[in-house]
This record gives structure tokens, sequence and C-alpha cells, in this order.
């Protein structure tokens, strides 16, 4: 388990060092992904349409109404609405960034 939560981060760390901080924009989303960004990566159950549910790993924190996800048998990250039921995945996958920005 320990491993893939060092996956995680390196993924997480090397978008991190592509990112195009020049612009204003650019250094908000930083800022705002770092504000709400995990210092370590841990298990939690996703729920998925249809019932289904998986095992992924936090990226970040809830804003209150959303929070990020790496789901490891696909490979990519994922957007998630909170609910009553815990994390919900709404279908926004990619990039750590661009799934964080989608909101």
């Amino acid at each position: 388990m320990q491993d893939l939560a060092d996956h995680v981060t390196s993924l997480i760390e090397a978008e991190i060092s592509a990112h195009d901080a020049s612009a204003r924009a650019g250094r908000m989303l930083l800022d705002d992904f770092q504000r709400l960004r995990v210092k370590r990566p841990r298990q939690i159950t996703v729920n998925f349409s249809g019932g289904i549910t998986q095992k992924c790993w936090t990226v970040t924190r809830s804003n209150g109404d959303y929070s990020t996800v790496y789901l490891p048998t696909a490979g990519y990250f994922s957007l998630c609405v909170d609910s009553d039921f815990g994390p919900l995945d709404i279908g926004v996958h990619g990039p750590a960034l661009r799934v964080f920005s989608a909101v």
C-alpha cells in the first residue's frame, strides 16, 4: 500500500514540476491545489454509478463540495462530489491538475 501512495505522490510531483505557473491563472491553480493537497495519499472507497465501489487514493481534501482522487485500476485521477455516502465519481478524469481545475 505504501508503494502506491509513493507512486501517487510521484505522479503529482511530476505534474506540479511541469505545470506552467508563469501566468496568474497558472499560479492561482497551483496555489489552490497545493492548499487542498493531502500530505500523504491514503486509500478510500469511492462510489461509482450503478452502486459500484472502488478503492482509490486521496489527492486533495474536499473544498466543501469536491475532491480529487487517484484511480489505480485506471491509472488516472478523478473528480468526486461529496455525498452522504462518501465520495462519488462524476466522470471527470485525467491529469490531477486538470481534474482539480474542472470546477
